[in-house]
Protein backbone atom coordinates (compact mmCIF):
# COMPACT_ATOMS: atom_id res chain seq x y z
CA UNK A 1 0.00 0.00 0.00
CA UNK A 2 1.33 3.63 -0.84
CA UNK A 3 2.25 5.25 2.39
CA UNK A 4 1.34 9.19 3.70
CA UNK A 5 4.15 11.26 4.97
CA UNK A 6 4.25 14.99 6.03
CA UNK A 7 6.59 16.15 3.53
CA UNK A 8 8.37 20.00 2.90
CA UNK A 9 7.58 21.03 -0.61
CA UNK A 10 8.54 24.54 -2.48
CA UNK A 11 5.29 24.93 -4.35
CA UNK A 12 6.51 28.16 -6.49
CA UNK A 13 10.09 30.05 -7.19
CA UNK A 14 11.17 32.20 -3.99
CA UNK A 15 7.73 31.15 -1.91
CA UNK A 16 7.44 30.08 1.56
CA UNK A 17 8.52 26.74 2.16
CA UNK A 18 5.13 24.18 3.38
CA UNK A 19 4.39 21.18 5.21
CA UNK A 20 1.65 19.07 3.19
CA UNK A 21 0.85 15.49 3.16
CA UNK A 22 2.28 13.33 0.42
CA UNK A 23 1.85 10.16 -1.17
CA UNK A 24 4.57 7.65 -1.29
CA UNK A 25 4.19 4.61 -3.78
CA UNK A 26 5.40 1.27 -3.01
CA UNK A 27 8.75 0.38 -4.16
CA UNK A 28 8.71 -1.12 -8.32
CA UNK A 29 12.10 -2.50 -9.80
CA UNK A 30 14.81 -1.03 -8.69
CA UNK A 31 13.24 1.33 -6.13
CA UNK A 32 13.30 1.43 -2.62
CA UNK A 33 11.38 3.31 0.40
CA UNK A 34 13.43 4.67 2.96
CA UNK A 35 12.47 6.18 6.50
CA UNK A 36 14.02 9.07 6.56
CA UNK A 37 16.04 9.32 10.17
CA UNK A 38 17.81 13.47 9.80
CA UNK A 39 18.50 15.28 6.65
CA UNK A 40 20.55 17.93 6.63
CA UNK A 41 19.55 22.18 5.40
CA UNK A 42 21.77 22.63 2.66
CA UNK A 43 22.78 25.43 -0.02
CA UNK A 44 21.09 23.06 -2.71
CA UNK A 45 17.90 22.89 -1.50
CA UNK A 46 17.28 26.71 -0.96
CA UNK A 47 18.93 26.88 -4.47
CA UNK A 48 15.70 24.83 -5.58
CA UNK A 49 13.14 27.30 -3.07
CA UNK A 50 15.08 30.19 -4.96
CA UNK A 51 14.75 28.89 -8.50
CA UNK A 52 18.30 28.79 -9.46
CA UNK A 53 18.16 25.02 -10.61
CA UNK A 54 15.31 24.70 -12.21
CA UNK A 55 11.72 25.38 -12.55
CA UNK A 56 10.25 22.14 -12.46
CA UNK A 57 8.47 23.32 -8.87
CA UNK A 58 6.96 21.86 -6.71
CA UNK A 59 10.00 20.71 -5.32
CA UNK A 60 10.10 17.89 -2.79
CA UNK A 61 13.62 19.57 -0.99
CA UNK A 62 16.21 17.93 1.51
CA UNK A 63 18.69 15.56 0.42
CA UNK A 64 21.29 15.07 2.80
CA UNK A 65 19.34 12.20 4.62
CA UNK A 66 20.25 9.23 6.28
CA UNK A 67 17.33 6.33 7.48
CA UNK A 68 16.50 2.71 7.49
CA UNK A 69 15.14 0.97 4.71
CA UNK A 70 11.59 0.10 4.35
CA UNK A 71 10.78 -1.69 1.58
CA UNK A 72 12.36 -2.77 -1.69
CA UNK A 73 11.18 -3.73 -5.19
CA UNK A 74 12.03 -6.42 -7.74
CA UNK A 75 15.32 -7.42 -8.52
CA UNK A 76 16.75 -5.20 -5.01
CA UNK A 77 19.73 -7.20 -3.90
CA UNK A 78 22.39 -4.83 -2.62
CA UNK A 79 20.02 -3.60 0.50
CA UNK A 80 17.52 -4.59 2.34
CA UNK A 81 14.43 -4.01 4.67
CA UNK A 82 16.30 -2.80 8.01
CA UNK A 83 19.74 -1.83 6.52
CA UNK A 84 20.73 1.86 7.67
CA UNK A 85 21.81 3.79 4.72
CA UNK A 86 23.03 7.52 4.02
CA UNK A 87 20.99 8.42 0.46
CA UNK A 88 22.94 9.29 -2.35
CA UNK A 89 22.45 11.37 -5.47
CA UNK A 90 24.87 9.80 -7.89
CA UNK A 91 23.69 6.41 -8.01
CA UNK A 92 26.39 4.45 -10.86
CA UNK A 93 24.64 2.70 -13.94
CA UNK A 94 28.00 0.31 -14.06
CA UNK A 95 27.28 0.83 -17.74
CA UNK A 96 28.01 3.90 -20.04
CA UNK A 97 31.18 4.96 -20.92
CA UNK A 98 32.25 6.28 -17.87
CA UNK A 99 31.73 3.20 -15.53
CA UNK A 100 32.83 0.86 -18.36
CA UNK A 101 36.32 3.13 -18.70
CA UNK A 102 36.36 2.38 -14.67
CA UNK A 103 35.87 6.21 -13.69
CA UNK A 104 32.30 4.95 -12.18
CA UNK A 105 32.24 8.41 -9.88
CA UNK A 106 31.80 10.04 -13.40
CA UNK A 107 28.91 8.22 -14.23
CA UNK A 108 27.15 9.96 -17.09
CA UNK A 109 23.67 8.44 -16.83
CA UNK A 110 22.96 7.97 -13.03
CA UNK A 111 20.03 6.42 -11.68
CA UNK A 112 16.62 8.18 -9.61
CA UNK A 113 13.18 6.60 -8.88
CA UNK A 114 10.92 5.65 -12.05
CA UNK A 115 8.02 6.74 -10.22
CA UNK A 116 6.74 10.08 -8.76
CA UNK A 117 5.97 11.10 -4.94
CA UNK A 118 2.69 13.23 -5.59
CA UNK A 119 0.86 15.61 -2.80
CA UNK A 120 -1.91 13.80 -1.32
CA UNK A 121 -4.57 16.42 -0.44
CA UNK A 122 -5.41 19.74 0.03
CA UNK A 123 -4.05 22.46 -2.70
CA UNK A 124 -3.09 20.52 -5.79
CA UNK A 125 -3.45 16.94 -4.84
CA UNK A 126 -2.07 14.27 -7.17
CA UNK A 127 0.40 17.19 -8.45
CA UNK A 128 3.77 15.26 -9.00
CA UNK A 129 6.61 15.96 -6.93
CA UNK A 130 10.16 16.59 -8.09
CA UNK A 131 12.40 14.90 -5.55
CA UNK A 132 15.55 17.61 -4.64
CA UNK A 133 18.35 15.96 -6.07
CA UNK A 134 16.91 12.83 -6.94
CA UNK A 135 15.86 12.17 -3.22
CA UNK A 136 13.74 14.42 -1.53
CA UNK A 137 14.25 13.78 2.60
CA UNK A 138 12.59 16.42 4.13
CA UNK A 139 9.68 14.00 4.79
CA UNK A 140 9.37 10.63 7.10
CA UNK A 141 9.30 8.48 4.03
CA UNK A 142 10.98 9.02 0.58
CA UNK A 143 11.06 6.56 -2.67
CA UNK A 144 14.31 6.60 -4.23
CA UNK A 145 16.75 4.50 -6.79
CA UNK A 146 18.25 1.52 -4.60
CA UNK A 147 21.43 2.29 -6.10
CA UNK A 148 20.95 5.83 -3.76
CA UNK A 149 21.18 3.90 -0.51
CA UNK A 150 24.73 3.37 0.80
CA UNK A 151 25.08 0.91 3.55
CA UNK A 152 27.06 2.10 6.56
CA UNK A 153 27.62 1.51 9.79
CA UNK A 154 24.63 2.14 12.27
CA UNK A 155 26.99 3.51 15.29
CA UNK A 156 27.25 6.89 13.54
CA UNK A 157 24.22 9.01 14.96
CA UNK A 158 21.77 9.67 11.61
CA UNK A 159 22.47 13.56 12.04
CA UNK A 160 25.88 13.00 11.34
CA UNK A 161 25.93 10.25 8.93
CA UNK A 162 23.60 11.73 6.62
CA UNK A 163 25.83 14.81 5.70
CA UNK A 164 28.10 12.57 3.85
CA UNK A 165 24.75 12.78 1.29
CA UNK A 166 26.17 15.81 -0.29
CA UNK A 167 28.00 18.89 1.34
CA UNK A 168 30.90 17.17 3.76
CA UNK A 169 31.32 14.72 1.07
CA UNK A 170 31.83 16.89 -1.68
CA UNK A 171 34.26 19.23 0.36
CA UNK A 172 36.01 16.81 1.60
CA UNK A 173 36.46 14.77 -1.82
CA UNK A 174 37.06 18.22 -3.30
CA UNK A 175 40.57 17.62 -1.66
CA UNK A 176 41.07 13.93 -1.42
CA UNK A 177 39.61 12.61 -4.57
CA UNK A 178 40.04 15.37 -7.12
CA UNK A 179 42.21 17.76 -5.48
CA UNK A 180 44.76 14.64 -4.87
CA UNK A 181 46.19 16.46 -2.01
CA UNK A 182 49.04 14.85 -0.74
CA UNK A 183 51.24 14.74 2.80
CA UNK A 184 52.70 17.96 2.98
CA UNK A 185 51.33 20.42 0.76
CA UNK A 186 49.94 23.39 0.46
CA UNK A 187 46.19 24.01 0.50
CA UNK A 188 44.08 26.82 0.30
CA UNK A 189 40.45 26.48 0.61
CA UNK A 190 38.14 30.01 -0.28
CA UNK A 191 34.84 30.19 1.19
CA UNK A 192 34.00 28.53 4.60
CA UNK A 193 30.95 27.45 4.69
CA UNK A 194 29.88 23.46 5.21
CA UNK A 195 31.41 23.01 1.61
CA UNK A 196 34.48 24.71 2.38
CA UNK A 197 34.84 23.39 5.84
CA UNK A 198 34.66 19.95 4.68
CA UNK A 199 37.58 20.91 2.23
CA UNK A 200 39.48 21.58 5.49
CA UNK A 201 39.04 18.84 7.33
CA UNK A 202 39.81 16.70 4.01
CA UNK A 203 43.05 18.33 3.46
CA UNK A 204 44.00 17.60 7.12
CA UNK A 205 42.89 14.43 6.64
CA UNK A 206 45.31 14.02 3.84
CA UNK A 207 48.08 15.37 5.80
CA UNK A 208 48.76 18.96 4.24
CA UNK A 209 51.10 21.03 6.28
CA UNK A 210 49.81 24.48 5.52
CA UNK A 211 45.73 24.90 5.19
CA UNK A 212 45.00 27.97 4.67
CA UNK A 213 41.17 29.42 4.76
CA UNK A 214 39.79 32.60 3.28
CA UNK A 215 36.83 33.66 4.00
CA UNK A 216 34.81 36.76 5.05
CA UNK A 217 33.41 35.66 8.32
CA UNK A 218 35.95 35.50 11.24
CA UNK A 219 33.16 32.91 12.78
CA UNK A 220 33.53 30.32 9.88
CA UNK A 221 37.02 30.95 9.92
CA UNK A 222 37.32 30.17 13.73
CA UNK A 223 35.06 26.50 12.74
CA UNK A 224 37.73 26.43 9.70
CA UNK A 225 40.75 26.35 12.37
CA UNK A 226 38.94 24.35 14.64
CA UNK A 227 38.77 21.50 11.70
CA UNK A 228 42.35 21.79 10.65
CA UNK A 229 43.54 25.25 9.37
CA UNK A 230 46.92 26.19 9.64
CA UNK A 231 46.16 29.37 9.01
CA UNK A 232 43.24 31.90 8.05
CA UNK A 233 42.55 34.99 5.78
CA UNK A 234 39.88 37.56 6.26
CA UNK A 235 38.88 38.31 2.63
CA UNK A 236 37.32 41.62 3.38
CA UNK A 237 40.75 43.08 4.67
CA UNK A 238 43.49 42.64 1.87
CA UNK A 239 44.38 41.07 -1.60
CA UNK A 240 43.71 37.36 -1.19
CA UNK A 241 46.03 36.04 -3.71
CA UNK A 242 49.32 38.28 -2.24
CA UNK A 243 48.11 36.93 1.24
CA UNK A 244 47.94 33.20 0.02
CA UNK A 245 51.51 33.74 -1.49
CA UNK A 246 52.66 35.12 1.57
CA UNK A 247 51.49 31.81 3.66
CA UNK A 248 53.68 30.10 1.12
CA UNK A 249 57.04 31.44 0.84
CA UNK A 250 55.87 33.76 -2.26
CA UNK A 251 54.73 31.02 -4.26
CA UNK A 252 50.81 30.03 -4.11
CA UNK A 253 49.50 27.09 -2.81
CA UNK A 254 49.70 23.35 -4.03
CA UNK A 255 46.02 22.87 -4.27
CA UNK A 256 43.72 26.25 -4.11
CA UNK A 257 39.63 25.14 -3.63
CA UNK A 258 37.10 27.61 -4.99
CA UNK A 259 34.23 26.83 -2.43
CA UNK A 260 31.99 29.41 -3.49
CA UNK A 261 31.66 29.22 -7.03
CA UNK A 262 31.93 33.15 -8.37
CA UNK A 263 33.46 34.14 -11.17
CA UNK A 264 35.77 36.59 -8.65
CA UNK A 265 36.58 33.59 -5.98
CA UNK A 266 37.56 31.59 -9.00
CA UNK A 267 39.91 33.85 -10.50
CA UNK A 268 41.63 34.43 -6.99
CA UNK A 269 42.55 30.42 -6.88
CA UNK A 270 43.75 30.80 -10.33
CA UNK A 271 46.59 33.41 -9.63
CA UNK A 272 47.01 31.93 -6.00
CA UNK A 273 48.19 28.41 -6.82
CA UNK A 274 51.69 27.64 -7.63
CA UNK A 275 53.07 27.12 -11.03
CA UNK A 276 51.64 23.72 -11.72
CA UNK A 277 49.52 23.93 -9.04
CA UNK A 278 45.42 22.50 -9.25
CA UNK A 279 42.46 24.69 -9.09
CA UNK A 280 39.64 22.90 -7.84
CA UNK A 281 36.10 24.26 -8.62
CA UNK A 282 33.33 22.68 -6.09
CA UNK A 283 31.17 25.56 -4.96
CA UNK A 284 28.19 25.77 -7.65
CA UNK A 285 28.10 28.66 -10.14
CA UNK A 286 24.73 30.09 -11.21
CA UNK A 287 23.81 29.62 -14.87
CA UNK A 288 24.27 33.50 -15.30
CA UNK A 289 28.07 33.37 -14.57
CA UNK A 290 31.01 33.37 -16.56
CA UNK A 291 34.52 32.37 -16.29
CA UNK A 292 36.46 36.06 -15.93
CA UNK A 293 38.67 36.93 -18.32
CA UNK A 294 42.27 35.71 -18.39
CA UNK A 295 44.56 35.94 -20.81
CA UNK A 296 45.75 32.58 -22.54
CA UNK A 297 49.37 33.24 -22.22
CA UNK A 298 48.83 33.08 -18.36
CA UNK A 299 46.71 29.37 -18.70
CA UNK A 300 49.54 27.60 -20.77
CA UNK A 301 52.28 29.40 -18.55
CA UNK A 302 51.24 28.51 -15.18
CA UNK A 303 50.52 25.16 -16.40
CA UNK A 304 49.04 22.47 -13.61
CA UNK A 305 45.45 21.24 -13.25
CA UNK A 306 42.07 23.61 -13.28
CA UNK A 307 39.38 21.16 -12.46
CA UNK A 308 35.86 20.87 -11.38
CA UNK A 309 34.25 18.44 -9.18
CA UNK A 310 31.20 16.82 -8.70
CA UNK A 311 30.09 15.33 -5.85
CA UNK A 312 33.71 15.22 -4.68
CA UNK A 313 34.18 12.91 -7.35
CA UNK A 314 32.87 10.53 -4.65
CA UNK A 315 32.12 6.80 -5.36
CA UNK A 316 29.36 6.59 -2.07
CA UNK A 317 29.89 2.59 -1.91
CA UNK A 318 33.55 2.96 -1.48
CA UNK A 319 33.65 6.69 0.32
CA UNK A 320 31.11 6.89 2.83
CA UNK A 321 31.25 3.85 4.46
CA UNK A 322 35.04 4.72 4.92
CA UNK A 323 34.13 8.10 5.93
CA UNK A 324 31.74 6.68 8.81
CA UNK A 325 34.70 4.64 10.15
CA UNK A 326 36.95 7.28 10.50
CA UNK A 327 34.21 9.12 12.29
CA UNK A 328 33.96 6.48 14.85
CA UNK A 329 37.78 6.15 15.05
CA UNK A 330 37.84 9.60 16.42
CA UNK A 331 39.65 10.78 13.29
CA UNK A 332 37.15 12.78 11.10
CA UNK A 333 34.67 15.15 12.91
CA UNK A 334 32.01 14.93 11.25
CA UNK A 335 29.64 15.92 14.45
CA UNK A 336 31.51 19.26 14.56
CA UNK A 337 29.25 20.58 11.26
CA UNK A 338 25.97 20.04 13.48
CA UNK A 339 25.29 23.56 14.72
CA UNK A 340 21.59 22.32 15.44
CA UNK A 341 19.10 19.67 15.24
CA UNK A 342 15.59 21.02 14.48
CA UNK A 343 11.64 19.63 13.40
CA UNK A 344 10.54 19.00 9.95
CA UNK A 345 8.26 22.29 10.60
CA UNK A 346 11.44 24.42 11.00
CA UNK A 347 12.69 24.38 7.41
CA UNK A 348 12.40 27.87 6.72
CA UNK A 349 13.80 29.23 9.66
CA UNK A 350 16.55 27.32 9.03
CA UNK A 351 17.11 28.38 5.71
CA UNK A 352 17.35 31.88 7.12
CA UNK A 353 19.72 31.16 9.68
CA UNK A 354 22.20 29.41 6.79
CA UNK A 355 21.70 32.83 4.81
CA UNK A 356 22.73 34.74 8.04
CA UNK A 357 25.53 32.45 8.54
CA UNK A 358 24.69 31.62 11.62
CA UNK A 359 25.31 27.49 10.83
CA UNK A 360 27.70 25.74 9.46
CA UNK A 361 24.40 22.88 9.31
CA UNK A 362 20.83 22.90 10.53
CA UNK A 363 19.87 19.07 10.78
CA UNK A 364 16.27 18.19 10.33
CA UNK A 365 15.64 15.10 12.88
CA UNK A 366 12.25 13.59 11.94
Amino acid sequence: MPRTSQAVIARAKDAPVELVTISVPDPGPGEAVVRVQASGVCHTDLHYKLGGIGEDFPYLLGHEAAGIVEEVGEGVTDVAPGDYVVLNWRAVCGDCRACNRGRPWYCFNTHNAAQKMTIADGEGAGTELSPALGIGAFTEFTLVAAGQCTKVDPAAAPEVAGLLGCGVMAGIGAAINTGNVGRGDSVAVIGCGGVGAAAVAGARLAGAATIIAVDLDERKLAKATELGATHTVNAGEGDVVEAIRALTDGNGADVVIDAVGRPETWKQAFYARDLAGTVVLVGVPTPDMQVPELPLLDVFGRGGSLKSSWYGDCLPSRDFPLLIDLFLQGRLPLDAFVTETVGIGDVEAAFDKMHGGDVLRSVVVL
